[in-house]
């Protein structure tokens, strides 16, 4: 508990006194998972950790109207974590991992929801606040964690996932150094990382993909000379009852890991299939990377020049992304959310992510505790620490620093009651006229 109350101080003491207290509370609220006994409501969760009224009134108005801003905390967060000597980012032939996925925070009943996502279980598209989720992989203790780097929102004018992926891919592209490598699931296209200008990334393709060589195949005497390159298909399918074979492969290279026969086959200096060959265009390799483990192979295309292996690791990366929402939503109870202004719907679920990521950090460095007598092998995961923090109420006795207290502001001068409200009437109206 001790140890969890320093991380949260050094991250928010910081911010304007007043707010940094009250962040605090709805910290400690969300890392206690007390969203999931009120299923959602953010008043009762404050109240559950032990805070008086006063104190509830101004955790939620530090999240509604507090200044601060989500970018602001990320930033801390991450030089925090950076700061630490356990800490070390993934490496991959030089390469740093920077993941990239998008996640949704489901509102059904929400008048007036910015965005709408696909949801499996319904088929169609729901009413979602939906956000861009950035992160740096790395290793502390042994255990892989993303640690965030940007949560982007959806743009006011246009809320389809097509755009929020624009900018991702723009912004991303635009912090990237010349270490750091993009990985992103099926959802991006080639041509997305393209047009986005990413130079380098690592992306997983459909099934069905089909790429051209770079170069012009021999003319065969007959008809119109050949305008496009040879059609290369990596997979085998079947397309309206006919078997479409595989392309013969350019490479192939095989290696054991942990007991399993790997297979690797390579496509070299592909480019998309409605691309002419030139020298200027924007060439990528295709592996298709066969797993034992798995039913279907890995199709994966990078532009850069790497090992299958290296090819394989920087895309199992990616799923370290998943964590954070997974720890946000299912572990801290924030899939449920009952707030409607504007901002609010924005800031409570980018907080929640941040949450799942400090409870993610904090379940690497403490100890693993079992559930009960049956966990004998606890490994420390986010839902374990979560239950450690369950029913324990906010500290009253807490080493905290001279600046996370309370702001005594002087209010004795400003009217209270309705003359407050019939003096904001009064602002806003010059006709109105004081009695």
């Amino acid at each position: 508990m001790n140890h969890t109350i320093a991380v949260l101080s050094e991250l928010l003491v910081g911010l304007p006194i007043g707010t940094n207290l009250a962040m605090l509370h709805v910290f400690w609220a969300l890392l206690s998972g007390q969203l999931l006994p009120s299923r959602g409501a953010l008043f009762p969760a404050l109240k559950a950790i032990g805070l008086e009224d006063d104190a509830v009134r101004r955790a939620w108005a530090a999240i509604s109207k507090g200044i601060w801003q989500t970018a602001l905390l990320i930033e801390l967060w991450r030089r925090q974590v950076e700061g630490l000597p356990d800490w070390k980012r993934n490496e991959y032939e030089g390469y740093k991992p920077v993941v990239a996925d998008v996640t949704a925070f489901w509102r059904p009943t929400l008048k007036n929801c910015p965005s709408q996502h696909y949801h499996p279980a319904a088929g169609r598209a729901l009413p979602a606040v939906i956000f861009g989720v950035v992160g740096q992989v790395g290793e502390i203790n042994g255990q892989r964690i993303a640690l965030p780097q940007a949560f982007e929102r959806v743009d006011p004018t246009d809320a389809r996932e097509v755009r929020l992926w624009r900018i991702i891919l723009k912004n991303v592209n635009k912090m990237l150094s010349a270490d750091e490598i993009v990985v992103v699931d099926a959802g991006v296209k080639v041509r997305d990382l393209q047009k986005a200008g990413v130079k380098r990334y690592v992306v997983r393709l459909a099934n069905n993909f089909t790429a051209r060589r770079n170069v012009l195949p021999e003319y065969c005497g007959a008809g119109r000379s050949p305008v496009y390159g040879e059609l290369v298909r990596p997979l085998v399918r079947k397309h309206k009852g006919k078997l479409l074979s595989a392309t013969a492969p350019d490479e192939t290279h095989n290696w054991d890991e942990d007991g399993c026969a790997m297979r690797t086959e390579v496509w070299r200096n592909l480019v998309l299939p409605d691309c002419a060959p030139d020298a200027h265009n924007q060439t990528f390799d295709v592996y298709a990377i066969y797993d034992p483990r798995f039913d279907t192979p890995w199709l994966l295309a990078t532009p850069v020049l790497l090992k299958p292996v290296s090819v394989r690791n920087i895309y199992n990366d990616r799923w370290s992304v998943e964590q954070i929402p997974l720890s946000a939503k299912q572990m801290i109870g924030s899939h449920r959310q009952f707030v409607h202004a504007e901002e609010t719907i924005q800031r409570l679920p980018e907080l929640a992510l941040l949450a799942g990521s400090i409870l993610s950090f904090l379940a690497t460095t403490m100890p693993a505790t079992p559930t009960g007598f049956w966990d004998r092998k606890p490994k420390r995961t986010p839902g374990r620490f979560r239950r450690t923090l369950a029913g324990q109420p906010f500290p009253k006795v807490a080493n905290l620093s001279g600046r996370l207290r309370k702001k005594n502001s002087v209010t004795a001068h400003l009217p209270k009651g309705c003359l407050a409200q019939t003096s904001k009437n009064a602002s806003a109206n010059p006709s109105v006229v004081l009695c």
